[in-house]
């Protein structure tokens, strides 16, 4: 319709998650028209970081080193991980900013529809990390869902067999929520999740 550098553009930003056809043909023709130094680098950023960012080896999370920030940080705790399905979930936990302790990250959940078993998922990898990093809990935060909680249970089962305390994060009413608009399926789990206070 533009040309075909302009529809090669605006196809591409459409790879990105919520970005309809309309979003980007606004976000091509902002950058093309308004904003070429801005394209440039956000072109050079892209471009560097497709080429430098990889995985960490050891809780798998995206960096650009081969050991992450978190896991060579000396002050964290290496006696607590934290698994979780992907890096967003790691970045959610750690904006919260009260978790001290180390991360493994699935890259998914147990799946076998889609072919995504247990080594997929790294789980003798985390396993191996149990019994050499000397972890005293393992903190399961799969998503919840049937294949987040199917994930977590098959961990649980694996680690507890190592003598590894096992806990999964709780989950229910959102802070400042309201009781009447939360839906039933998490007040139950609110109420599941109950502590003595």
């Amino acid at each position: 319709m533009y040309g075909n550098l302009i529809d090669q553009l605006i196809d591409a930003l459409r790879c990105l998650p919520g970005v309809g056809a309309k979003s980007a043909q606004r976000m091509a023709l902002q950058l093309l028209e308004h904003d070429k130094a801005g394209a440039a680098h956000l072109s050079a950023v892209i471009n560097e970081a497709v080429d430098k960012v990889g995985r960490c080896e050891q809780c798998r999370t995206l960096t650009e080193h081969a050991i992450c920030g978190i896991c060579s940080n000396s002050a964290r705790l290496s006696s607590e991980v934290c698994v979780v399905e992907n890096p967003a979930d790691l970045y959610a936990i750690e904006q919260a900013g009260s978790f001290r302790g180390k991360y493994f990250v699935l890259l998914g959940h147990l799946s076998p529809i889609d072919g995504i078993g247990p080594e997929q998922l790294g789980i003798d990898e985390l396993m191996k990390r149990l019994r050499t990093d000397q972890v005293k809990e393992l903190i399961l935060a799969t998503n919840l869902t049937v294949e987040g909680e199917a994930t977590a249970h098959f961990i649980a089962d694996k680690a507890k067999s190592l003598g590894v305390a096992v806990s999964r994060i709780a989950y229910g009413v959102p802070m400042g929520g309201e009781l009447e608009y939360v839906d039933g399926g998490t007040l139950n789990l609110a109420l599941q999740s109950r502590k003595v206070i």
